[in-house]
């Protein structure tokens, strides 16, 4: 291993890990030395793939089960994004290894199940964090900025956010998303963790009191399976009177979009989850107004754009590579990070929450305020 640089194991070949291979790379603090998966000729291809694109210093090993790479002395952490169903077991196990976990979302099937991956990250001295991007880039210090000094947006009132994307029919017969042993949340796990996760930061981590959650739409992906939303809205209410509205979906053109509505303006971001490509990302704050004068009513425009210097995905600044580097930064400090885990536990019980409301006929549920 290069000195210095923490060594990752992935559990699995998901998509995704293609992603966070090359954010791994380039965070300057990390290597990836292992890959496993079930089918080996698999893994072997998905790292000779990604060793193509992204090339470590040395050629990472594969393994033919997760438990082999676990039992690795050359491993340090794992990323893992097998299917949420899988998590649990798995993330413990990597716990009981002495192994440092980045867990992907949503992180568990049920709050309970959660509560004990993190029990057995903590009583095994290993860090905790979900995959949630967007929490490291730093536009959101910027927007953090403008929401504290409170000139522009007033007294934040309204967060509304979007998540979705059109899947085609092939998707709810062979994606894993629509198969409610390995996803029983659907839409919600997979697209509704980033609005509630986003509500949640934008109220410092405080929790509502109440929720209310609907399925508008669900499918069965075969025989063998459960219906799991593929469209879901959600509301979620605190208790300084703030209110939160989302809305994530299967069956609608890309959307992620975030607004926060105060009494003096609002901000707008249209691609809260996944920067837009470019080097920059920004948001909009709009503070437009209405003027009449007689017979004629004039809407001026108010509308500044705040750029950050930050690229959008692939690069050593983007929001991913973010996320590996602080990662390592905090395990190498040698301390654990509460925040990660208890942040985590909180989006996944406003999940539950809003969930059990829905398939409970839209009826409110009223949140303690403990996890």
């Amino acid at each position: 291993m290069t000195q210095g640089k923490l060594r990752w194991g992935i559990l699995s070949t998901a998509q995704i890990a293609r992603k966070n291979w090359k954010a791994i790379r380039n965070s300057g603090n990390s290597t990836v030395v292992a890959v496993a998966s079930r089918d080996m000729a698999k893994c072997q291809r998905f790292i000779e793939s990604c060793q193509c694109e992204a090339p470590m210093e040395s050629v990472p090993q594969s393994f033919g089960s997760y438990q082999e790479l676990l039992a690795s002395p050359n491993v340090d952490a794992v990323y893992i994004p097998l299917p949420t169903g899988l998590r649990k077991e798995w993330v413990i196990r990597a716990a009981q290894s002495g192994k440092h976990v980045v867990c992907e979302k949503p992180c568990a099937v049920g709050l309970n199940d959660l509560k004990e991956m993190v029990d057995a990250c903590k009583a095994n001295g290993v860090q905790f964090m979900d995959g949630v991007m967007f929490m490291h880039s730093r536009r959101l210090d910027k927007i953090r900025e403008v929401l504290d000094q409170k000139e522009d947006i007033g007294q934040i009132k309204r967060i509304a956010t979007s998540f979705s994307f059109r899947a085609d029919d092939n998707f709810y017969l062979e994606n894993i998303r629509a198969n409610s042993l390995l996803e029983p949340h659907g839409c919600l796990g997979d697209l509704g963790w980033y609005c509630i996760r986003f509500a949640l930061w934008v109220m410092n981590e405080e929790l509502p009191h109440r929720v209310v959650g609907r399925i508008l739409s669900s499918s069965q992906g075969d025989q063998n399976s459960l219906h799991v939303p593929t469209e879901f809205s959600g509301e979620l209410y605190f208790s300084n009177g703030v209110s939160s509205g989302f809305y994530c979906s299967f069956l609608v053109h890309d959307d992620q979009s975030a607004t926060i509505n105060g009494t003096a303006g609002y901000l707008h971001l249209a691609d809260f989850v996944v920067p837009f490509f470019g080097n920059e990302v920004s948001f909009r704050i709009d503070r437009s107004a209405l003027n009449v004068v007689g017979c004629d009513f004039y809407m001026e425009a108010r509308r500044p754009e705040i750029f950050v210097n930050e690229y959008s995905s692939s690069h050593a600044t983007a929001q991913e590579t973010n996320l590996f580097r602080n990662f390592v930064d905090q395990v190498r400090s040698g301390n654990l990070n509460a925040q990660w885990p208890e942040i985590a536990l909180n989006t996944q019980k406003i999940m539950q929450a809003c969930y059990e409301s829905a398939v409970s006929g839209g009826v409110p549920v009223h949140l303690s305020s403990g996890i």
